[in-house]
């Protein structure tokens, strides 16, 4: 079974120092953030756990997430291998060091901009993504 990624594109509504387990207390910028994940199987599953504000905080995107001026805008799919969107991602934008990268070698699976351009940057590398309806 294929590696399935996507994109949670996050808004952040006020500037906010948040706990993200062992990262620590980080400053998350008003903006927005592309966190990029992936799921060897139940991709809806994972997506909607993402989706809820009441669950067990695991991942560094659960306790960002848990924030309350943090919502979910768009669920963006991609046919492309995670660390790669990651990689791609860096060159466009800043990233939050370490967050969501602890069992790969990128720098960072979360990148920030203060409007959601990260669409243009995907096209901009021919990437093809689709919308997932939430």
């Amino acid at each position: 079974m294929p590696l399935q990624t996507y994109i949670l594109v996050v808004r952040n509504t006020a500037d906010a120092k948040i706990q993200i387990g062992s990262l620590g207390a980080l400053l998350f910028k008003r903006g927005y953030y592309a966190y990029v994940g992936s799921a060897k199987r139940n991709l809806e599953a994972r997506i909607r756990r993402h989706l809820r504000k009441e669950k067990k905080l695991h991942w560094h995107i659960d306790y960002l997430l848990s924030a309350s001026s943090v919502s979910v805008e768009t669920v963006l799919l991609l046919d492309a291998p995670e660390c790669t969107v990651a990689r791609l991602l860096s060159e466009h934008f800043p990233c939050v060091e370490r967050f969501g990268a602890s069992d790969c070698r990128c720098n960072s699976h979360l990148f920030f901009a203060e409007r959601p351009s990260f669409e243009n940057a995907l096209r901009s590398s021919n990437l093809i993504f689709k919308h997932l309806e939430c």
